[in-house]
């Protein structure tokens, strides 16, 4: 018999602090301006503000953070280092679009590399990581796509290193929110350069055109980009109060749309959800009775620790239950999954996250199991 039983939490909600857990959405909906639109809290997945994210779209510059992270991936591997310096190949200096203003015959640091890519959005820049950890664009472009695939970028297929207009160069925004996140967590030892707001190179200073980093929001990355094609779009992400949220725009009709609808999504997404606590890793949850067992009940406990993103609205109408079998047959192993904690909310997409056994019970001896057995006729209980 599957018992579903309601758990009264006896605390109150509060903002999560540090806490981690698998999260589904919320995807609530909001009227924008923006084609493409993909809102996430990075400490929860969950999913806020979701518009055409798996249409495939021209990523333009936003596809330059993948470059970014093959090369972040190198240095962390050791097979190359912020001080090595790569060649300047006539290709790359005739490249057009957002440049770096490299010169032929010029052998530059990686790190200035990464600079000229990620602030000045240098095209040339691009071509010359790529050409100089791979041999060619087209190489490096395959490496990309391969390693797309490999972190779970299903939507993603990419033609060259920059993000210059090609039918075969395209992402998704989930694609990007995943790629951001990827950045974030896989390499914070070198996510500082997207919140640098200038780099010069040969006397020429230029600013970072993510609009996000000069408001008063939390933002420290990532990346803009513009196609005629794809409109105008970005890639951000900012913190407040601990809280990381990603957002990914595109589509947008001029500069000034995008700084504006970014800031208003990124702060609708502050401002209308909170992340709160409910359990802790190995936590007792709930008993349930054992069918046969040495003991009555098995302690269902938490695998890990469980933060729901909520909008802050409807966090007073949330639910907990506990769904099992009942009752457990023994013997029950510590840690078998044996139940689901459930946690629901008006409107929302239920959460549902494993129970595990929290301790062993063992199965009753052959005297024991009749004795229980005629319990069980007498009295219907176990």
């Amino acid at each position: 018999m599957t018992l579903t039983r309601s758990i009264i939490l006896s605390f109150a909600l509060a903002a999560a602090g540090g806490l981690s857990a698998p999260l589904a959405s919320t995807a609530e909906a909001l009227e924008t301006q923006a084609r493409e639109v993909f809102l996430m809290d990075a400490n929860t997945n969950a999913i806020l503000l979701d518009k055409n994210s798996e249409v495939s779209m021209p990523p333009a510059s936003m596809s330059k953070i993948m470059t970014a992270y093959m090369v972040f991936e190198r240095l962390k591997a050791g097979s190359l280092s912020l001080d090595d310096k790569l060649p300047v190949s006539e290709k790359a200096w005739r490249m057009g679009g957002s440049k770096m203003f490299v010169e032929v015959g010029d052998q530059i640091r990686v790190e200035d590399l990464l600079r000229g890519v990620i602030v000045q959005s240098g095209n040339d820049a691009c071509i010359v990581l790529a050409e100089g950890i791979a041999g060619s664009e087209e190489a490096f472009a395959e490496q990309m796509t391969a390693k797309a695939r490999e972190i779970g970028m299903t939507g993603s297929t990419f033609a060259n290193a920059t993000g210059w207009p090609h039918p075969d160069h395209r992402m998704t925004a989930r694609d990007l929110a995943t790629l951001a996140n990827r950045i974030i967590t896989d390499h914070p030892e070198f996510y500082h350069y997207y919140s640098e707001k200038e780099f010069t190179w040969t006397d020429i200073r230029q600013g970072n055109r993510n609009p996000l980093l000069y408001k008063n929001i939390g933002a420290d990355g990532l990346k803009t980009g513009h196609t005629e094609e794809a409109g105008y779009g970005l890639t951000a992400s900012a913190v407040q109060n601990d809280r990381r949220l990603i957002l990914v725009v595109n589509g947008l009709g001029s500069i000034k749309e995008r700084s504006a609808e970014s800031e208003r999504l990124m702060s609708w997404g502050f401002r209308e959800f909170g992340n709160y606590a409910l359990f802790e890793s190995g936590e007792t949850v709930d008993e349930a009775p054992v069918w046969l067992g040495a003991e009555k009940t098995v302690p269902l406990v938490m695998a890990e620790d469980l933060v729901v993103t909520l909008p802050r609205s409807v966090r007073n109408g949330m639910k907990v239950s506990v769904v099992y079998d009942s009752p457990i047959p023994a013997p029950v192993p510590s840690g078998q999954e044996i139940a689901t904690l459930r946690v629901s909310w008006p409107d929302g997409v239920p959460v549902e996250v494993p129970l595990m056994a929290g301790e062993d019970v063992e199965q009753l001896g052959p005297f024991g199991r009749i004795a229980a057995s005629i319990k069980f006729l007498l009295l219907g209980t176990p």
